[in-house]
């Protein structure tokens, strides 16, 4: 009996042992390393990315507010209903362009787009660009990758890291 705690002692200290000594190995020392590196190349590719965008705005010579997120917004024309707010189904006509000017989809082609926001569905920045806006308001917004489809793209028409503009026409709110 003596033998068999002995024996469960040491298990138990063994194991011990080669969780602290894991932790400390030189891989995961490498696995922080990486993922330090993989931060600081993401914040390159956002500020790759809104220098792409500050370029485009520029030389379009839109007047654009930018959000805390990032997203870019300019209300084109203001309309006189209620002002959305999340939990409403908004019902919007849109379009949806590359930077480089490719229509990707439009309301004309696909109808109107209707989703509850504030629950998913529709790219993050299409959300928060909404709460913007009164119904009738049509407007413009830049969604940088980070709000949009990130670093995969849809795996159809939008490439990876691919900032989104949107032409946009607050319909109604239900």
């Amino acid at each position: 009996m003596k033998s068999v705690k002995l024996i469960l002692v040491l298990l138990c200290l063994f194991g011990v042992v080669a969780c602290h000594t894991q932790r400390n190995s030189p891989s995961n020392q490498a696995q922080l390393i990486s993922e330090d590196s993989l931060i600081q190349i993401n914040k390159d590719l956002v500020q790759r990315e809104k220098g792409e965008i500050d370029n485009f705005i520029k030389a379009k010579g839109w007047q654009m507010k930018e959000t805390q997120t990032g997203l870019r917004y300019l209300i084109v024309s203001h309309g006189t209903g209620a002002k959305a707010r999340i939990g409403q189904i908004a019902t919007i006509r849109y379009k949806l362009y590359l930077l480089d000017g490719t229509l990707l989809d439009s309301s004309d082609k696909s109808g109107l787009k209707s989703f509850k926001i504030g629950h998913g569905g529709v790219e993050k920045g299409l959300e928060e660009g909404i709460i913007l806006l009164k119904v009738g308001d049509k407007a413009k917004f830049i969604l940088p990758s980070h709000l949009a489809y990130g670093l995969t793209g849809d795996g159809l028409k939008i490439p990876p890291q691919s900032p989104l503009i949107y032409d946009v026409e607050l319909v109604k709110i239900n």
